[in-house]
């Protein structure tokens, strides 16, 4: 597709994080309202567009990346109708409005996945990754998550499987192979694209395709105690697969259905890896250079530096 405007590429994006952007009712946690507030001020600011950090239901265990409803907003944020105004006032300032879209898990308390974990015969098993124990009764591989350096396998006593999950246990990853999961994913794209937003940032879109095979790991052997327990492996099968591309296009040829919106990708990679994310002008339109977050920044006396995921 062709844009007539390609605002992306100068505009000033503005991450507002709503739980402590403004509080418009008095319950100490910020919410929808009160960023209608505060439009005004950034729209005095000059930004181009808002990225506005998840605030969809969830039970918070990850902060709203662990989301329980992709099509609705937390009560505590607010409510549908109220991102229906935001969105409308936003663009009324001539600003932009984007929102995240998580593809890789969704919390553990999602329908999808209590239906998925009810057993394995439920027509929603497939939409998460599941696998029998290795031989021994252990995990399928040695795959470890990102947040505690443990395994990404969670035991179900139930069904006598496990889940992955990257992240925290409670965010049980979801399996893009599936065809039905894939379609009901995009469509997700498709409801907010409805709505008027203008843009999505994809969370961790690197990690949304897993290996199929679920070969090992090859051993990091730079690795020493002290390190971040997490890089005890080269991480050659779970992140930023080949078919990670094809993930990017299915995005990309959703976004491409509407006119002027555009994907802003998370990558926690080389700046070598993460140019190849534009592919032909049909995967990210903002590859997210997020490795650069990872870099120690000197800062007088002191040097900075921010884990990756």
């Amino acid at each position: 597709m062709a844009y007539k405007n390609e605002w992306w590429k100068t505009g000033v994006i503005y991450q507002v994080y709503p739980r402590s952007f403004q509080d418009s009712n008095g319950d100490g946690i910020g919410d929808l309202p009160g960023i209608m507030q505060r439009l005004d001020y950034l729209q005095w600011l000059g930004v181009d567009a808002i990225w506005v950090s998840p605030c969809f239901p969830s039970p918070m265990v990850d902060f709203g990346y662990d989301i329980s409803d992709h099509t609705d907003i937390d009560p505590i944020f607010g409510t549908l109708a109220d991102m229906d105004a935001l969105i409308e006032a936003v663009h009324a300032r001539g600003i932009k409005i984007i929102l995240d879209y998580v593809p890789a898990h969704t919390s553990d308390q999602h329908p999808w996945f209590i239906e998925s974990r009810a057993s394995r015969d439920n027509p929603k098993r497939d939409w998460y990754v599941w696998r029998d124990p290795a031989p021994d009764g252990g995990p399928p591989n040695n795959w470890l998550c990102r947040f505690d350096g443990e395994t990404v396998w969670e035991w179900d006593e139930k069904t006598g499987q496990y889940y992955m999950h990257y992240f925290f246990k409670a965010q049980p990853d979801l399996n893009w192979h599936n065809p039905e999961l894939r379609a009901t994913m995009l469509n997700i794209l498709r409801f907010w694209f409805d709505r008027g937003i203008d843009g999505l940032r994809v969370d961790a879109c690197y990690r949304a395709i897993k290996d199929p095979l679920f070969r090992d790991n090859p051993p990091n052997h730079d690795w020493h105690d002290g390190m971040d327990p997490s890089l005890k492996m080269i991480e050659k099968y779970t992140k930023n697969l080949p078919a990670v591309h094809q993930f990017n296009r299915w995005v990309r040829a959703v976004a491409d259905e509407y006119d002027e919106r555009m994907l802003i990708g998370e990558l926690y990679l080389s700046t070598e890896q993460v140019v190849t994310h534009y592919g032909q002008n049909d995967e990210f339109h903002l590859p997210l250079n997020s490795g650069i977050f990872s870099t120690p920044l000197v800062c007088g006396s002191h040097a900075w530096a921010c884990r990756s995921l």
